[in-house]
């Protein structure tokens, strides 16, 4: 028999559980209200999504890198066509250069409010003139309707790095953390994160460090919601560092001080290392909550159970923080990994579980679920051939009242899958979720960029189903040397 263990609920004393029905995996999810398209790059009214290819070489220079832009539409993302972008394109500032690896972290989204999203690149390989090798970049291109015919709007540097190495635009986020109603953008770059946010109705533009700290070589995570209940976006940031120059991982929210014109630290979690981060309202109680995915405690500085019980790290552990009316964000979380019940799979060392993140309201009941990528998940005999799994919320959250979950498991071997499941596919590397045909469903996009030996791919799941999912393959869509090791992807917007 194998081994089940139950997901730790932790609750204040005198918040009250309540004993509810959960939807049951095979539920038909009940079309959602339409809610503004915020990643609509050709101005057709349907979400598009943005696949990062950063090591594809470009007029001749490896891993100059492009991102390919597919189109939604009632069809279905992939089936309407979809451009490259680079900097070999028109408004495009700079040239491809060798390393530049632009499409490192893309993003879409409205940051003019005009309901055409820009589309933001960083390439954190960029030479910067008078700042050196490696300083990187941020680039925005805007969004038209000639887009869908090859030429999108202009396009201008958002930031650039300050000294070399500082490689501008690793990770990418945008919210209005203002609180203005505009978009900000934050920008991860080598052991820095900083902020570019637009205020006072737009007359002036401030930058500002976020934070400056050994962030191990590594890129650092972002998300953004409310955490602070406050109506205002939020930032979540999380890094950390084994023995460079010594051992340390923190998760850390910040807010917007208007007096100070910076972000202020508000609420930190140390020792907890994670692999990706989420936000969403997964108890339904208009909060926003936030996931640390593939958390696991890293780092020996005194602090009980950061990503909950040790247990739960194996595999990959989910922890989630709660938000709270009362400001005591984090005072109630949770922890699952693949030996919680009702998740499938066995945890294994090595699975990744929660490694990469996405969140859905997929059944239509107000509270939002959670896609959840294992990109190291053994298909039977076929080491790191990959999975991804939904996590139904219920009223208490991503685990119910008895500390058990409600999931689907997605992967190549699956029937109505296309393709099949390989050593090293990766499936599960990334994860991204959207209407992208508007049907009132959320459909989801899972990436397994070790396809085809790193040609890459990307798989939709529309209505979250299997049933009528398709692959979207560097042949298949006919992008330039599909054969070679582009890890088509890797990256993804987020919707």
């Amino acid at each position: 028999m194998r081994r089940r263990t139950y997901a730790l609920a932790i609750a204040t004393a005198t918040a009250a559980l309540p004993l509810t029905l959960t939807p049951t995996a095979g539920a038909a999810p009940q079309p959602t209200p339409t809610t503004p398209v915020t990643s609509d790059f050709n101005a057709d009214g349907y979400p598009d999504l943005a696949v990062g290819v950063p090591d594809a070489a470009v007029n001749g220079k490896a891993k100059a890198g492009y991102v390919h832009v597919l189109w939604g539409g009632a069809k279905g993302l992939g089936n309407h066509g979809g451009i490259r972008v680079s900097q070999a394109t028109a408004v495009v500032p700079g040239t491809p250069e060798q390393g530049d690896r632009f499409g490192a972290a893309v993003a879409l989204t409205d940051t003019s409010g005009d309901g055409v999203a820009e589309l933001l690149v960083g390439a954190p390989g960029e030479d910067v003139t008078g700042r050196g090798k490696d300083a990187g970049v941020v680039v925005a291109i805007g969004g038209a309707k000639s887009a869908t015919q090859g030429r999108p709007g202009p396009g201008s540097n958002v930031l650039t790095g300050p000294s070399p190495s500082s490689a501008y635009g690793w990770s990418l986020a945008a919210a209005d953390l203002t609180g203005d109603g505009g978009r900000d953008i934050v920008i991860g770059g080598r052991d820095k994160v900083v902020l570019r946010a637009v205020v006072d109705g737009g007359e002036d533009v401030v930058v500002t460090t976020v934070l400056a700290t050994p962030m191990g070589g590594r890129a650092p995570l972002l998300a953004t919601g409310d955490f602070t209940a406050d109506g205002t976006d939020d930032l979540a940031l999380a890094f950390h560092t084994i023995n460079a120059p010594y051992t340390q991982s923190h998760v850390r929210l910040w807010s917007w001080d208007p007096a100070e014109r910076r972000m202020a630290n508000t609420w930190n979690s140390s020792n907890g290392a994670a692999s990706a981060l989420a936000a969403g309202d997964f108890d339904g109680d208009g909060l926003d909550d936030l996931v640390l995915g593939e958390c696991r405690e890293i780092a020996d500085e005194n602090i009980d159970d950061p990503c909950g019980p040790e247990s739960y790290a194996k595999g990959g552990g989910i922890h989630i923080k709660y938000g709270n009316e009362n400001g005591s964000f984090g005072l109630r979380a949770q922890t699952l990994n693949q030996d919680t019940v009702g998740v499938y799979g066995v945890a294994e060392d090595g699975d990744r579980f929660g490694a990469s993140l996405a969140v859905l309201d997929f059944n239509g009941d107000g509270r939002d679920d959670l896609i959840a990528g294992a990109p190291g998940e053994a298909i039977g005999a076929r080491a790191r051939a990959g999975a991804a799994t939904l996590l139904l919320g219920h009223t208490s959250g991503i685990v119910d009242p008895y500390g058990e979950a409600t999931s689907v498991q997605y992967h190549q071997n699956r029937p109505r899958v296309p393709g099949a499941a390989e050593p090293s596919d990766a499936f599960g590397t990334t994860v991204a979720t959207g209407d992208y045909d508007k049907d009132g469903t959320p459909d989801t996009v899972i990436g397994a960029p070790g396809e085809n030996t790193n040609s890459g791919g990307v798989w939709l799941f529309p209505k979250t189903s299997t049933t009528g999912s398709y692959a979207l393959t560097p042949a298949k869509l006919g992008l330039p040397s599909p054969t070679t090791a582009l890890s088509y992807g890797k990256t993804l917007s987020s919707h």
